[in-house]
């Protein structure tokens, strides 16, 4: 099999026997024991050796892999994780890479909104069985937003029965689902309407919202911004962006809290129109790369500076100059808003509000075995499979990187959903922090009335890809070569 150059985009016998005359059954065990591993398919077989070769080749952790005989692995997925370096949580295989491109690109099909899971606690301070949802944003013109759903709205029941640890995923992914909704009331949570939500395949603008808030003399520009998505650089983004510029914004709030990371030139696009301008015209250091020692020695020695790091981009169409940046940050704060945060620390003032980021330090790109092979004999029959595994690991102008516990915020602030307050508004807990930190002025504090319930939040979610967008994805140009051992 010969290996060709990668292009990079942006950027798986019960037995019977007689002995003496007699018969005997033969446990599992024992029959491995006499006939050995059962060989994988021929198939399966070419799948694990394309694992083996792009793994071997460009994984930052390369020469950590373990020597496995590919012959008796039966399941590819399981043997991708089987050579995973133990420090690596984000390096991926698909058998639908169609879905998962698309994902990336904010195709998806989905329900619209994005859930924060919680689990109520009972008088003795212990978590019930039963799991519910909190609506934590909703996409407009979706089949979520018609169902009129908003954030803070509840989930109590899913197809007519509970919500519990083993279904409560089907509520982001599927065809159609019937929910509940909940009603918190003074006494507790009531049962709401049911409606019947119908999936579809959406193209999902990352621009939530933009808004410039008037306070104190100050016009501060707010931008929730939700996937690191290149080709709305361009549009979406751009137009909120001029919004700001036109409107001669005093500061600006960068809310990533739900944000999952995305590509490298969409963080650069982002951080390139924020940052003071004579960072920007000078096209200083944004970040740096880390390849394994082989690519590493290999890109120095043709001194190709563009797999090296990433500059700022003096050519972006928006530069607003902005001395100091208010980033509101949660636990779905990963990948390339991390890159965002850490890329802009060194020169600018940077304060955070929310809660402790993902910890993603690392990028990745997708490797297709018809782009691995020139001979299409040796990906014929896994076409739709694909790897994204990790190939670099960056760091700031500062040399800041490995923060695997993420970055804890200047000031924590819980972002509250039970009840909630809408995104945008001077009543919400993270917006209202970082407002009162520009102004030095102290907002009122919303009348809240006292939950009849307490409750815990399990997890998070938006769609099935949720694991896989926490990525920062490289979209380098030119090729990646054959590199020599």
């Amino acid at each position: 099999m010969m290996k060709r150059i990668i292009h990079w985009m942006p950027l798986f016998l019960l037995a019977a026997f007689v002995l003496a005359g007699c018969e005997k059954k033969v446990l599992p065990e024992e029959e491995e024991e006499e006939q050995g591993p059962v060989q994988a398919s021929a198939l399966i077989q070419k799948i694990n050796g394309f694992i083996k070769d792009a793994m071997s080749d460009v994984y930052l952790w390369y020469d950590k892999i373990p020597v496995i005989d590919i012959r008796y692995e039966t399941d590819p997925k399981v043997y991708f994780d089987k050579i995973l370096y133990s420090e690596d949580r984000w390096s991926y295989i698909t058998d639908d890479l169609t879905a998962f491109e698309g994902s990336q690109q904010g195709i998806e099909k989905t329900y619209g909104y994005s859930l924060a899971f919680g689990r109520f606690i009972d008088a003795l301070g212990n978590p019930t069985g039963n799991y519910f949802g909190i609506v934590e944003y909703v996409y407009p013109n979706t089949p979520a937003s018609e169902a009129g759903f908003t954030r803070g709205d509840l989930i109590i029941r899913l197809n007519g029965g509970n919500i519990t640890a083993d279904n409560y995923r089907d509520l982001l992914s599927g065809t159609s689902a019937s929910v509940t909704k909940g009603i918190l009331t003074s006494e507790g949570i009531s049962t709401g309407a049911t409606v019947v939500l119908v999936a579809e395949e959406l193209h999902l603008d990352p621009v939530l919202m933009y808004k410039i808030i008037e306070n104190g003399g100050y016009k501060i520009g707010y931008l929730v911004y939700l996937q690191y998505i290149p080709s709305y650089n361009g549009t979406s983004l751009k137009v909120a962006l001029q919004y700001f510029m036109d409107n001669q914004i005093t500061d600006m709030v960068l809310d990533l809290r739900y944000n999952p990371g995305g590509f490298v030139s969409a963080a650069q696009y982002l951080t390139s129109s924020i940052a003071p301008q004579g960072v920007v015209d000078n096209a200083s250091t944004l970040v740096t790369y880390q390849w394994n020692d082989k690519y590493q020695a290999y890109w120095i020695s043709k001194d190709r500076q563009d797999q090296l790091g990433v500059n700022f981009d003096p050519t972006v169409p928006v530069k607003l100059g902005l001395s100091k940046l208010y980033v509101l940050t949660g636990h779905g704060t990963a990948s390339a808003s991390e890159l965002t945060i850490c890329g802009l620390e060194p020169y600018m003032e940077m304060t955070t509000v929310g809660d402790t980021t993902y910890g993603k330090y690392t990028a990745s790109t997708t490797i297709k075995p018809e782009e691995w092979y020139t001979n299409e004999a040796d990906y014929s029959g896994f076409e739709n499979w694909g790897l994204q595994p990790i190939i670099i690991r960056y760091a700031n102008a500062q040399g800041v990187t490995n923060f695997k516990n993420g970055f804890a915020p200047d000031f924590v602030v819980r972002d509250e959903l039970l009840p909630a307050y809408p995104l945008g508004d001077l009543t919400e807990p993270l917006l209202k922090k970082a407002v009162e930190d520009i102004t030095g002025l102290t907002l009122p504090v919303p009348k809240r009335a006292v939950l009849p319930v307490e409750y815990i939040i399990v997890d998070h979610g938006f769609s099935k890809f949720d694991e896989q967008k926490r990525n920062l994805f490289i979209d380098a140009p030119g090729n990646i070569l054959n590199i020599p051992d």
